[in-house]
């Protein structure tokens, strides 16, 4: 991923936050035939395990990318808020009219060597604290054990899990950080009076 200096997001804990705030990410690898293979998945991070932390997840197993790819370095890419940035709220539009629509967005691209693996007893923990997650908010959390045990041992076995101790991140956060002070002030503007909750959110990340 291309990060200009200005846009370089460094620190370990914010990437690991952005991951988690995404929650839907994007497994890359390349396959044996030399093509990328990718597959949006729900994904999490432990941050204990490893330097960089440790992606796990699981596809299907119906799906082929767990058995074409190379036993190699992959990505799982996460996008943060985003929104489209038009010309018209910086004051430099007035002053000179030059300049130009852009988009603001944060992500985090995670690599590592991956591993695919189906034993049931990694497969159950994998699937038992990634529905934690997701499910710990509710007022009345489902958990995997409120399931017949017989009938998630049958799921189980159409999934392949995922492991990925991430060796290199790269973060970026392009939020307007390249235009002055009053171009930021007449981006957070416009975003803040949007109907949309993500250009709001992004609003909010826009330095002041």
């Amino acid at each position: 991923m291309y990060v200009p200096p200005a846009f370089a997001l460094a620190d370990l804990h914010e990437m690991h936050a952005v991951i988690r705030a995404s929650r839907l990410g994007v497994l890359v690898t390349t396959c044996r035939t030399g093509g990328l293979q990718s597959t949006p998945l729900p994904l999490f991070i432990d941050s204990e395990e490893g330097e960089y932390g440790t992606i796990y997840g699981h596809v299907a197993r119906a799906n082929p990318q767990w058995k074409s790819s190379v036993e190699s370095e992959a990505m799982a890419l996460f996008l943060g808020p985003n929104a489209y940035i038009t010309p018209s709220w910086y004051a430099t539009k007035v002053e000179t009219g030059k300049v130009v629509p852009t988009w603001n967005y944060v992500a985090v691209e995670a690599h590592g060597p991956v591993e695919f693996f189906d034993d049931p007893e990694r497969l159950l923990d994998v699937v038992t604290r990634l529905t934690r997650i997701y499910e710990q908010p509710r007022d009345k959390p489902w958990a995997v054990t409120d399931a017949p045990t017989d009938f998630i041992k049958a799921q189980l076995r159409g999934i392949v899990g995922i492991r990925m101790p991430v060796v290199r991140m790269d973060g970026k956060r392009k939020m307007s950080q390249n235009r002055n002070a009053e171009d930021r002030a007449g981006v957070i503007e416009g975003l803040s009076q949007s109907d949309n909750p993500q250009d709001t959110v992004v609003a909010g990340l826009v330095p002041r």
